[in-house]
């Protein structure tokens, strides 16, 4: 088969380009300043990192300068993710706040939409991390909370968390207890309120809807497990929230 020269051709062209302007691409120790905010949750230093001048000029990824930056920020959002995942976000939560941000990108109808949907993106993987990650624990336990997290519809047990990480009821109790200073039930609880919160704020489904979706054995018991956890019923939560996203 012909081989296509046409990736060597561009790669030289570009190679040329650069020795001929002096211009050296950005370094990949630039790039892993804003990967160690993110894996970190340092978020006392997003702002610092976001001042941080290139020591190089970006790939050229399309001719189109819209089209360019948006993949920019395609590559950006995919090194958030990885870091962020680093980091001890959950994986689903990553992944899902990268599609977020890339489906949206793709809404942009200018570079300077774009250059504003990347700081945001750098801004909330940071405190993401910061205020989600999970650093120190087991694979087994990771596997677990990865199990709880993707299962959050459905009714979640002691024993079937357990056979799914392959390893007995009682020993995934104690150890899941001795990592995480919390019972499995507990943990289930808390991240079934979680996604209530994203819920309240994001979807106009009723409370009703949200406490069947999340597994809540009644909707007064999702308000009282919901008002433990955050000090404030459903309703009070998603008044609030959606006033202060209104300003």
């Amino acid at each position: 088969m012909k081989k296509d020269a046409s990736i060597e051709i561009t790669r030289e062209h570009g190679l040329f380009q650069r020795r001929e302007e002096a211009q050296p691409h950005m370094s990949y120790a630039h790039e892993k300043i804003r990967y160690r905010v993110i894996t970190e949750g340092r978020i006392e230093e997003v702002e610092g990192a976001l001042q941080v001048p290139p020591d190089g000029t970006e790939g050229i990824l399309s001719d189109n300068e819209t089209r360019h930056h948006k993949n920019m920020l395609i590559t950006a959002v995919t090194m958030f993710t990885r870091a962020a995942i680093d980091g001890g976000l959950p994986e689903e939560l990553a992944y899902a706040m990268s599609d977020s941000y890339i489906q949206n990108g793709e809404k942009c109808a200018c570079t300077r939409e774009v250059h504003q949907l990347y700081m945001r993106a750098f801004r909330e993987f940071t405190h993401a991390v910061a205020e989600k990650g999970r650093r120190h624990y087991s694979a087994k336990m990771e596997a677990v909370m990865h199990y709880v997290h993707i299962h959050l519809h459905e009714a979640i047990t002691l024993e079937k968390a357990a056979e799914a990480v392959g390893l007995s009821a009682c020993h995934l109790s104690r150890v899941f207890r001795q990592e995480t200073g919390m019972s499995l039930v507990d943990y289930v609880q808390k991240e079934r309120v979680e996604a209530a919160r994203h819920m309240l704020i994001y979807s106009d489904f009723t409370l009703a809807v949200i406490s069947e979706y999340l597994n809540f054995s009644t909707q007064s018991y999702f308000i009282k497990i919901f008002k433990k956890h955050t000090g404030m019923t459903p309703a009070q939560y998603r008044r609030y929230y959606r006033e202060e996203e209104s300003w």
